[in-house]
């Protein structure tokens, strides 16, 4: 493995050299830690229809119903905090 540089470099520079094809390895350790975002499971209880109309637009989406319930709700979330700092 080629020795890792000792100059720090921007993230774009490195892009750009990956772009020209030069070798970049020297820039990477190799060691790297995956933080992910902490993750509690919680339990919500949905009317029929409202399972329904979940499961219609999942299927329009082709993705899972956990999946939109996730998104629609970050969308809402994000829509209450813009009204909120607007006032």
């Amino acid at each position: 493995m080629p020795k890792t540089s000792s100059k720090p470099i921007d993230a774009e520079q490195i892009a750009e050299m990956a772009d020209r094809g030069e070798n970049i390895a020297g820039h990477f350790t190799g060691q790297f830690a995956v933080i992910r975002p902490a993750v509690q499971r919680v339990n919500v209880d949905f009317t029929a229809p409202m399972l329904n109309e979940l499961d219609r637009a999942a299927e329009a989406l082709n993705i899972s119903r956990q999946a939109v319930i996730k998104t629609m709700l970050r969308e809402a979330l994000d829509r209450r905090y813009l009204a909120q700092r607007s006032r």
